[in-house]
């Protein structure tokens, strides 16, 4: 094993600089169980691990749930199931991006509802960064929401958060 010396590190990609060499950090195409016909049938990857470095595709909210919070929940267990199949978290989960069916926005605000909801039980602290996007249909014919997510392996164990709690409003 050679030592490193020196290690660069750009958009989660590192290259170990050792006596001239650099060796690139492989990358893994990943599949947790049941989701293996994406990658050979849709051609597309549920999750790619880049060193710590995890990325999970869309997952759309389904699965045996009747409700749009019931479907939601199955895809937070789901996106578990994605990042444990490389080794990560849901503490190590640093970004999240939504896509919520709407009419319009206050349809959006009302449907984002259920996913507010669990969110707030599934990411109790340290928050990742999210978008949530408003969209008028997904592959997925029934699902009310889809989600994909990146996360850095390890991150959760040393998460902090320096922000301020903002003073109350005051009534005029």
């Amino acid at each position: 094993m050679r030592a490193c010396l020196l290690t660069l590190s750009l958009l989660g990609l590192s290259l170990c600089a050792t006596a001239g060499a650099q060796t690139p950090v492989v990358r893994e195409h990943l599949a947790p169980s049941g989701w293996e016909g994406s990658y050979y049938d849709f051609h597309y990857s549920p999750v790619v691990k880049i060193g710590d470095r995890v990325i999970v595709s869309g997952i759309p909210a389904g699965g045996p749930g009747k409700t749009d919070e019931e479907k939601i929940r199955w895809m937070f267990a789901q996106l578990k199931a994605h990042l444990e199949k490389a080794g990560a978290t849901m503490e190590d989960v640093v970004e999240i991006t939504s896509f919520h069916v709407a009419k319009d926005h206050d349809d959006f605000r009302k449907r984002i509802e259920p996913m507010l909801k669990v969110h707030r039980e599934v990411f109790r602290d340290h928050y990742p960064a999210w978008t949530a996007v408003g969209t008028t249909a997904l592959f997925s014919k029934d699902a009310p929401v889809e989600m994909r997510a990146e996360a850095i392996i390890g991150s959760g164990k040393a998460a902090k958060a320096d922000i301020p709690k903002p003073e109350p409003a005051k009534a005029d």
